[in-house]
């Protein structure tokens, strides 16, 4: 049985890797903790029941109807504490939710924020029509309507702009430490360099020693708070972003390797094969050709 599971947890991970996305109910379940180790992907729920949710260094409680927004930088777990337990989830990756559109990335959206309030209060008849917005998810993700995609992009959009409606939760412990605050800075630092528009502007900001200094610490500190707040180094945070703008400068973008490569603030070509290699294991000229 526990091999079945696993199997059918791993065939999950995968279909959503290739896809960016996916939407599912959430059934009856018994009291237990789940704790989801997917960092690469934003997560929308909405559930009905009762629930501890601890979220970095935080922790609230869920009773009734609420919205559930979680960032992929923040690891979390999620105890059950009713036996009745239902609602949907929605999971999407940051470059299927932009698609072909560089748009500001959600990280600058106030619902996404380190620390900001993941969870949100939902009256019955917000519920309502919430959960008409997933059930829709449900049938075009099953759908073969070929541009499918963009009508769940748009659900999505509708999702976000109508939890922005929304009240926080008064249950949620709002401690926010020092590591937190360091770390919510460190990203918005991260995220406000993209996206790239000029080649021949170099990024500045591409060592966790380089945003130390930014922020006037040292980097032990800085390292410390990152990986207590998100579980992961600052290091990959970088790499990770950086990754994701040269993909994007791939897709949407007539630029040469080189001047990618420069914008990017490598110092040589060859530097930023071996990276994007590591990071993606395809080299910058056979992902442009595939996409």
């Amino acid at each position: 049985m526990e091999t079945q599971v696993k199997r059918i947890v791993s065939e999950f991970n995968q279909e959503l890797k290739l896809k960016g996305f996916n939407v599912f109910r959430i059934e009856d379940d018994s009291e237990s903790t789940r704790t989801y180790s997917r960092k690469d992907f934003y997560k929308i729920c909405l559930t009905t029941g009762k629930s501890v949710i601890h979220y970095a260094d935080r922790s609230f409680e869920a009773d009734d109807t609420v919205l559930f927004l979680g960032n992929p930088n923040i690891p979390y777990s999620w105890e059950t504490k009713s036996t009745r337990y239902v609602g949907y989830t929605c999971l999407f990756s940051e470059e299927f939710f932009q698609h072909s559109d560089r748009s500001e990335s959600l990280l600058k959206s106030p619902l996404f924020k380190i620390g900001g309030t993941p969870l949100l209060k939902v009256s019955q008849e917000q519920r309502e029509y919430l959960n008409s917005i997933f059930q829709r998810m449900i049938e075009e993700q099953d759908s073969d309507y070929i541009y499918k995609d963009e009508l769940i992009r748009n659900h999505i959009n509708t999702l976000l702009h109508e939890a922005l409606k929304l009240q926080p939760s008064e249950n949620f412990d709002t401690h926010n430490n020092a590591a937190s605050r360091i770390t919510r800075v460190f990203l918005e630092l991260l995220e406000r360099q993209f996206p790239i528009e000029k080649k021949d502007t170099p990024l500045q900001l591409k060592t966790a020693g380089d945003f130390a200094a930014n922020l006037n610490i040292h980097t032990n500190y800085l390292n410390r708070s990152v990986k207590e707040i998100t579980g992961r180094s600052t290091s990959d945070h970088i790499s990770e972003r950086i990754a994701n703008e040269a993909k994007a400068l791939l897709q949407h973008t007539d630029w040469n390797i080189s001047e990618i490569a420069y914008s990017l603030g490598f110092e040589y070509p060859t530097y930023f094969n071996n990276f994007f290699r590591k990071q993606t294991n395809s080299t910058p000229s056979a992902f442009r050709e595939k996409v």
